[in-house]
């Protein structure tokens, strides 16, 4: 349920926000209360504590005002001694600043209080005796193995949304876990990794013990990894790789605050073909359950599904209010803050593409050469010319319509983004969201996202 801090504030807020509505066309308070618990267990280590992250752990206040001609913010630990005249001080100096000159932002009535809790709670002993039990598993698998580490992490967030007309409240809870093998032969070290997650405790901890053994053999398997020869190649995508290609090609592209800044290719090609008619993509906090779902974002806009490619169509972008306004369109409950201290930005929540009718078999069966991506390690796009880069951790060869047995890593592959898209020529009919990474807005501004899809058949540059 929501915090007790926030709940002591709610009056506060709604008092402060009839006080400063007198000298501002609009008002609202943005309260948010985070807390995040961290467990680790390694061969060298055991751990129970706070999360370091600042999404994870954080209290405090934002409140937006608009004075006919343009909005400031004014950031805070606590509004309970707080006064109209302290914030209007406030704002009066940060007139000095640079600002967005937009009109106002609609305030439509709507009183509503979300929840998702976890409904399988463990004690910290219980968390601590799941992640002992797969470390130890992780280390008698193969005499090769020289480190296993497995983290589970909890987060409980709490928000409100006060403004003349919304009074929105919610809360949840979502869990992730990972784990982490290494391997050494003669001096040369592989390592594997997997992640877990979900809204309920044991399910999670329990999927993570399934994913031990095969990470186990996978490590020790690296050890013999080859090199790919740089070339073009028929490539199948596991639905993480799909992911990262979905979130670095048409991911922080589509951020409209980028089309405001004419810093996204993708302005311009709105209502355009980007993508084979294979292609449907999607982005947004109602679109899947996964690290990224909310019920209203940090502006106070209900939670969104975005179709962004439709039919190898780029139909949308994603927005936070003031990109919306400036752009004259309607936000898509995309405006996410790292902390309570910071501004908000356009930010991707649960991106993925969807699934097709391909049945994999097949699409393993129509490469004559080529290879099976595996497992994200890292990616990163240029979105004003539209060159993307996207590393996998491993990569099986496929021969003759058949997975083979020889091993690659790390591959990497890159290009134009639309030769990319325009190459997929199959797409599974299952799909996959993967939810327990972070992303930052270039490099910080970090917040929770998921990726994912279907396995996809593409031709990509590797090396």
């Amino acid at each position: 349920m929501l915090s007790q801090f926030l709940k002591d504030r709610k009056e506060l807020a709604k008092s402060l926000v009839n006080e400063l509505s007198k000298d501002y066309a609009y008002v609202s308070i943005f309260g948010r209360h985070a807390k995040g618990k961290q467990y680790a267990v390694s061969s060298k280590q055991v751990r129970a504590g706070d999360s370091l992250s600042l999404t994870a752990s954080d209290a405090g206040f934002v409140i937006k005002v608009f004075n006919d001609s343009h909005y400031s913010e004014y950031s805070c630990d606590d509004i309970k001694d707080l006064t109209a005249e302290d914030v209007k001080k406030a704002i009066a100096l940060s007139l000095k600043s640079d600002y967005v000159n937009v009109d106002i932002l609609k305030d439509e009535p709507l009183v509503k209080s979300f929840c998702r809790e976890d409904e399988e709670l463990l004690s910290e002993e219980e968390i601590l005796s799941y992640l002992r039990k797969y470390k130890d598993q992780a280390m008698a698998y193969d005499g090769r193995i020289v480190e296993a580490q497995m983290v589970f992490t909890k987060r409980e967030i709490s928000n409100i949304f006060i403004s003349q007309h919304r009074d929105l409240e919610q809360y949840y809870t979502y869990n992730n876990g990972i784990v982490m093998i290494v391997a050494n032969e003669d001096g040369k070290i592989q390592s594997s990794y997997d992640v877990s997650y979900g809204v309920n405790s044991k399910s999670v901890l329990e999927d993570l013990g399934d994913k031990i053994a095969f990470n186990a053999k996978l490590a020790v398997d690296l050890l013999k990894a080859k090199t790919v020869e740089p070339g073009y190649y028929d490539v199948i995508t596991h639905p993480s790789i799909s992911g990262l290609i979905a979130h670095e090609a048409f991911g922080h592209g589509v951020e409209m605050d980028m089309f405001v800044k004419n810093r996204a290719k993708a302005k311009d090609y709105v209502g355009k073909r980007v993508a084979s008619d294979l292609v449907n993509m999607h982005d947004g906090a109602s679109a899947v359950l996964s690290a990224a779902s909310y019920f209203f974002d940090d502006d106070g806009v209900l939670a969104h599904d975005t179709t962004i490619i439709e039919n190898g169509i780029l139909k949308n972008g994603i927005s936070d209010v003031l990109s919306a306004l400036e752009l004259k369109t309607e936000p898509t409950g995309n405006s996410r803050r790292e902390s309570s201290r910071r501004k908000a930005y356009t930010r991707m929540t649960n991106t993925f593409f969807l699934a097709g009718k391909d049945k994999l078999e097949d699409m393993i069966a129509s490469i004559k050469h080529g290879f099976y991506l595996c497992q994200t390690s890292n990616g990163m796009e240029d979105p004003k010319n539209w060159q993307i880069q996207c590393t996998a951790q491993y990569a099986i060869e496929i021969i003759d319509g058949k997975l083979t047995d020889n091993i690659y890593a790390p591959v990497v592959m890159s290009g134009y983004v639309l030769d990319l898209l325009n190459s997929i020529s199959m797409v599974s009919d299952t799909l996959e969201v993967t939810g327990s990474g972070m992303c930052g807005k270039g490099h910080k501004e970090w917040v929770y996202v998921s990726d994912g899809g279907p396995y996809l058949k593409a031709k990509v540059k590797l090396g």
